[in-house]
């Protein structure tokens, strides 16, 4: 099934389950009612931050909407080729591979991302609450937290507090590999 029908599957099943209408989701999280509808019927895919404000109101990771995860386990292996693989198809277009997927009740979320050279976390800065992890396994990001700029090479490691305000660019040559940890699980 597409990513775009997956989400906006599970955000109107979620919707409805909480016995909400759209005008009020869109209340409680700040995205458009219209963004929210065009979502629910497979029309677009939301960005990062916007899909981190709708999972906020339903207290679920954005691992939630984008994922098919018909049973959990306490002990889940991964290899290459076998992870379950998302694309966001907004403007910076990065591809994640969770390392994760199927762990039951997670108290942290874990990708490896490849973003494309030029790649962006988009103009504005995103926060939300929890902790993020990000080391570079090869490329070069520039990550701004708070209006200070960090260029991360391979092996280096930046940790930091996800309410501050934060956003990232691909700066290198070619892609950047990314192993990415956010905590706690649910995301606003």
């Amino acid at each position: 099934m597409r990513i775009k029908k997956i989400v906006g599957k599970k955000l109107k099943a979620i919707r409805l389950k909480n016995d909400m209408t759209i005008q009020e989701l869109a209340e409680k999280s700040g995205v458009s009612s219209n963004m929210i509808s065009r979502v629910e019927r497979g029309l677009t895919i939301p960005s990062v931050e916007i899909l981190m404000k709708l999972a906020g109101v339903f207290d679920k990771s954005i691992n939630y909407f984008v994922e098919e995860v018909s049973t959990t386990h306490e002990v889940v292996f991964t290899s290459p080729g076998h992870r379950d693989k998302t694309v966001y198809d907004d403007e910076n277009n990065m591809h994640t591979e969770s390392l994760t997927s199927g762990l039951r009740d997670p108290q942290f979320m874990s990708f490896l991302c490849t973003v494309p050279e030029g790649g962006t976390s988009g103009h504005k800065n995103m926060f939300h609450p929890g902790d993020e992890l990000i080391y570079i396994m090869e490329g070069t990001l520039r990550i701004s937290i708070a209006g200070e700029k960090h260029v991360l090479k391979p092996g280096d490691s930046l940790s930091f507090k996800s309410h501050l305000p934060h956003r990232w660019d691909n700066i290198g040559e070619g892609e950047a590999k990314v192993l990415w940890t956010l905590s706690p699980f649910t995301i606003i």
